[in-house]
């Protein structure tokens, strides 16, 4: 499942900075930063950091040989 979170704001610099205060409070990174949209809003785009492979997952270190 793919998460995605958004802030819609009337200005560049209210995206910008709701775009921050996303990313700080949910632990968040920005996948996109602020556009205009048609309309006149702007919005931003933040996903969930993504954790490193662990051997539990399968999906360990990357070896050659």
């Amino acid at each position: 499942m793919a998460l995605r979170f958004a802030v819609q704001a009337d200005t560049q610099q209210e995206c910008a900075q709701g775009l921050k205060e996303l990313c700080a409070s949910l632990s968040l990174v920005p996948s996109m930063p602020p556009r205009q949209m048609i309309g006149n809003g702007w919005m931003a785009r933040a996903v969930p950091k993504q954790k490193a492979p662990t051997a539990e997952s399968g999906r360990g270190p990357v070896v050659s040989g």
